[in-house]
This record gives C-alpha cells, structure tokens and sequence, in this order.
C-alpha cells in the first residue's frame, strides 16, 4: 500500500472518508463571502474598529496588491510574523486569490528550496500601502477544499494543511466547546503557526464570535487559566491523561487542535503510547514535503515525540 493510500485511510473515520463531511463553505475563500458580507454591519474583529465589509475590502486591496508584488494563483508566500491584523489580511488575500500561506515555527528555520516560497515586504504602515488599491478582487482561481491552505515549517518538518482539514478543525472546535454567535472570545497566540491560523483567523469567523481582547467569555492562552475565564493550550500531548477539563491539546498534524481535555475532538481518533501519537481524522494533514517521515498502523499515523 503507497503512502498516499495510508494517509487516505488515516484521514477516514469509520465509513465518513475525508471530504464527505459537509462543512458549509466550499472553501477558506468562501468563508469571508459566506459570512462578512452576510452580516457586513457588524465587527468579528472588533478591537481593528472595522466593520465585516471593511474587513472583507482590506483583503481585496490586500489580494490586489499581491498580485502587484508578482504573487500568482498557487503560489506559496511567506508570512513573516507581524500584526495580528497584518497577518490576517495577508493570509485572507492570499486565500482570496488562490495562493497559499507557510509559516515558520521560527524565524531563522530552513525552508527547502522545493516549496519555491516567495517573501514579500510591507513599508512600515501597511494599511496606507495597500489603501489606493481596488477593493474589488474578481479571483482567476479559487482553490478547491482538498488543496493545500498552509504549510507549516518547523525545524525538521515541513507539514502541508488543506483548506478542508483547517475548517473541519474549526468545526470541530465550535461543537467542542459549544461556541455560538455572539459569544465572543480571545487568543495570545502569535502568528507563526497553524494554531494561530485555526484558532485566531478562522473560527472567529466560522463561529461569528466576535475575537476581542475586551472582556472576553473565553481566552485561549498557553498559560495557566481559571475554568471560568477559558482554556490552556498545550503542545505535550503525552501527557494528555493529565490534562485538566480546560486543557485543550493542540497538533500540528492535525491542523491545530486534537482534545479538549482527553477527549478527541469531533471527526478525530488518537491514541497515546509512550511517546507516540496514532492518530487519524478528517482534520490530519496532507502530508510532509520531506520523504521518509511518515508511518502508518492500523490505519493511524504515527507521530513520534522525540
């Protein structure tokens, strides 16, 4: 059995394969389409002072000036950890006109010449570079949901995410936690990662909870946090048979989150042994770009922590 058909098994649970779930948007693109301008009036990120329609205009003067800068459909870019909202727009913008966004763990990181990866860099007030561009973007391509979104690059590891398993992750989060409407919430992550692109860029969105530092119901924080003010992320999976009820366990291979407490999250299957992750769902990733890494049993792939 190829790799390809391993990973595909891995990403099936039960009889739903990957894909089959249905998400309401046919893409990370469509998202802002399927819920800014529906409810264009309000403020998801409401500390920017922007309403959704002047979110949504910012990402198309931001895919217009992309496409100045010479990015093109499927191209994969660099984003530098900056602003949250610089991020945000350059992230939405690249999605918008159907690129792709790589992520570094850290900033002096190897990236392996075979991704091609384009950087890009703003004058110092972004916001004045990219505002006497058009805030009409009519996309030449949209990416489909099984294409690559992100690629997150660690130190060893360079991790593909399509727009499916990122949504499916966020999905996942909103039943989890039971997030509606309204409720709004805040996170301290940098932007450096896939869980700041799950947990900040995306389910905000998805969720229409509003993301604000001002008095929020709920705060996702690496650090420690009462029950009633949110939840601790953490990346030591290993030892998740200690997690408490407001621990959330986060994977990049599987986009961001994987259990809230030791519970797997909606569409997701591990097992902890050892030092070792079997995992498998809808939210896992696509793959590595460096050969050799992955390792399959039982139709889990194995990660290992050391």
């Amino acid at each position: 059995m190829n790799l390809e058909t391993q990973l595909y098994k891995a990403q099936t649970i039960g009889n739903i394969e990957p894909i089959e779930y249905m998400i309401p948007y046919p893409g990370t693109q469509a998202i802002i389409e399927g819920q800014i301008i529906k409810f264009g009036e309000k403020s998801i990120f409401s500390d920017y002072n922007l309403k959704n329609i002047e979110f949504y205009q910012l990402i198309q003067k931001m895919a217009n000036w992309l496409t100045e800068q010479g990015i093109n459909p499927k191209d994969n870019v660099i984003i530098e950890e900056n602003s949250s909202l610089q991020s945000l727009l350059l992230l939405y913008g690249l999605w918008h006109m159907g690129a792709k966004g790589i992520f570094l763990e850290k900033s002096n990181v190897k990236i392996n010449k075979k991704l091609g990866a384009k950087r890009i860099k703003f004058e110092i007030d972004f916001k004045k570079t990219i505002m006497s561009y058009s805030p009409v973007f009519i996309p030449k391509y949209k990416a489909l949901l099984d294409e690559t979104a992100v690629i997150m690059i660690t130190e060893d590891k360079s991790i593909f995410l399509s727009h499916y398993s990122l949504l499916v992750n966020a999905n996942s989060i909103q039943k989890a936690l039971d997030l509606r409407s309204g409720m709004n919430f805040y996170c301290d992550l940098k932007a450096n990662s896939t869980f700041w692109v799950v947990i900040c860029a995306i389910l905000p969105i998805y969720t229409m909870c509003p993301f604000t530092k001002k008095d929020p119901h709920y705060t996702f924080t690496y650090d420690e946090i009462d029950q009633k003010r949110g939840y601790r992320l953490r990346k030591d999976w290993e030892n998740i048979e200690n997690f408490k009820v407001n621990d959330i366990a986060l994977c990049k291979e599987n986009s961001a989150v994987l259990a809230v407490k030791n519970n797997p999250i909606h569409l997701t299957d591990f097992v902890v042994k050892k030092n070792e992750l079997w995992i498998k769902g809808h939210s896992l990733m696509s793959g590595y770009l460096e050969e050799g890494l992955m390792s399959f049993q039982d139709n889990y792939l194995i990660i290992n922590n050391q």
